[in-house]
């Protein structure tokens, strides 16, 4: 009898919001923050999936082909994709699912859930790839948005998957490079209010992308990966007045993530020229695709006048959290100015390793 327990951290987007759809740029970072996932073997050929933090139990047979998938079921779809590449489970097991992560909050937790899910398989029960980061990175992104056909790109999976500080090229040939394995005065903030992922990524995704197709139309040469952010003003042209902020967007979120690139290249982090460009990409994320909620721009505001040197809200949007950047020695400062300005919670977190496996016992 075997005892697995697998790890996987939640993430915070630094820059590259609704970019990676589009097949530009991302810098994120996996956050201590974690879905712990401890499985037990049993003699009952089912994976009994004890969810404690939502007080829910789930009986999956072993032998479940799943060839209807219900919508974000998650496990299933996964054990799909694993079976594609040979990992097929033998043995039942009982397991514990616990985490620190707030769920529907903007950092993650249920792509978290669906790596460690996945770690966990692949120990159990082998699998017919060399495991690598980028290999389980993968895995997780075909399970949460091919097999599914949702909107959402490859951001969460490899910030979990490869861990540290991330620089994910999204545009083919796809490569990530990890940039950083430390970022002093990273500081999340829980607004409470439900983030409301599908629906609007769906709209923003298709609305950049028709801007994008229109400008093709008008100048054939065009490559969103080559633009410049001085190139706006020859493009705004052709495009109907609704479909400019999204274009606008994509223009200047690029520019700002590869201005912010720069940075995490030097030997030495500069946290205050991080966090003008973090106020910058915000101010794009606000007001051209208008994806904040009062509570997050009073969270925002707060930081920044407790002296913060950038704040930003993190993921699809319309609530969830922000992520900030200041100084460490005013980190409670900020912390609290967050909280007293209506968060649910604010704390500081560390960059973390990745997805791993904890325990590989036989008990």
């Amino acid at each position: 009898m075997r005892k697995i327990t697998s790890l996987a951290p939640g993430r915070t987007c630094l820059f590259g919001d609704h970019q990676d759809y589009l097949g530009l740029p991302v810098i994120a970072c996996a956050i201590d923050r974690n879905i712990k996932l401890t499985a037990k073997q049993n003699d009952i050929n089912s994976f009994v999936l004890n969810m404690i933090d939502i007080n829910d139990v789930r009986i999956i047979d072993i032998h479940a082909a799943f060839e209807i998938l219900e919508p974000r079921d998650y496990f299933a779809s996964s054990l799909r994709v694993l079976r594609r590449y040979g990992c097929i489970p033998t043995a039942g097991y009982n397991i514990t699912i616990t985490g620190d992560i707030p769920i529907n909050s903007g950092t993650s937790s249920s792509s978290a859930l669906l790596m460690a899910w996945i770690r966990f398989l692949i120990t159990a029960f082998g699998i017919d790839h060399e495991v690598t980061p980028e290999f389980i990175s993968k895995l997780g992104y075909e399970s949460e948005v091919l097999e599914h056909g949702e909107p959402g790109g490859m951001m969460d999976h490899f910030s979990i998957g490869a861990g540290n500080i991330v620089y994910i090229n999204t545009k083919d040939p796809f490569s990530y490079k990890i940039i950083g394995t430390e970022l002093k005065g990273l500081i999340t903030g829980v607004s409470g209010v439900p983030k409301e992922t599908i629906g609007v990524i769906g709209e923003l995704k298709g609305n950049a992308l028709m801007a994008i197709d229109i400008v093709k139309q008008n100048f054939p040469k065009f490559d969103l990966n080559a633009s410049e952010i001085q190139d706006l003003d020859r493009y705004r042209n052709c495009l109907p007045d609704r479909l400019i902020p999204f274009f606008e967007a994509a223009i200047k979120n690029y520019h700002y993530t590869k201005e912010a690139q720069k940075e995490f290249e030097k030997s030495v982090l500069d946290l205050k020229k991080i966090g003008f460009w973090m106020n910058e990409h915000h101010a794009v994320l606000r007001d051209l695709l208008k994806i904040t909620v009062p509570r997050i721009d009073n969270m925002i505001n707060a930081a920044l006048r407790a002296g913060a040197y950038g704040a930003k809200i993190v993921g699809s949007g319309g609530g969830g959290s922000i992520v900030v950047i200041a100084d460490p020695k005013n980190e409670d400062l900020v912390i609290k100015a967050i909280l007293d300005a209506g968060a649910e919670e604010a704390y500081a977190v560390s960059v973390d390793p990745g997805v791993r496996i904890l325990e590989n016992i036989e008990i």
